[in-house]
């Protein structure tokens, strides 16, 4: 019963974390063509802090303690789709840092990247998302 209450709450912070990871480079789209100093800047800068701050660090700590948890219960750490697993949920942190950096470039008002450039990156947690999903569901290796 354990395993699968650790399952759930799991699920439950990877969705919180993905919402989070989804909109984040959304609001960056919007952000950068939204002049300096607007109204309209300064309101995306407590929009993406709160996101930052309030969804997606707690998601992302809940969802690393809660899947090793289960790596851990499951004994999965010897299994080749867990570590390739781990090896897209680091470039999904990684993803996530470089998010927390752009935010901070957002809030001193020195973004000088077109709106496009973030437009591309809101794919990147999809496609590592889906990659994700498809291990943990097959367990093709």
């Amino acid at each position: 019963m354990l395993y699968e209450v650790l399952k759930a709450l799991h699920i439950v912070a990877v969705i919180a974390w993905m919402a989070g990871l989804l909109y984040l480079p959304r609001l960056f789209v919007y952000h950068a063509d939204a002049e300096k100093g607007s109204k309209q800047s300064e309101t995306f800068k407590i929009m993406e802090r709160r996101l930052v701050y309030a969804i997606m660090e707690p998601a992302q700590g809940a969802v690393w303690i809660l899947g090793l948890l289960l790596a851990w219960q499951g004994d999965w750490w010897s299994h080749g789709w867990f570590q390739a697993k781990i090896v897209l949920v680091l470039l999904l942190t990684g993803v996530h840092h470089v998010y927390g950096r752009w935010r901070k470039t957002f809030e001193a008002d020195r973004n000088t990247r077109p709106a496009s450039y973030y437009r591309w990156w809101n794919e990147v947690p999809t496609v590592l998302m889906i990659a994700i999903v498809f291990l943990v569901v097959l367990k093709p290796f």
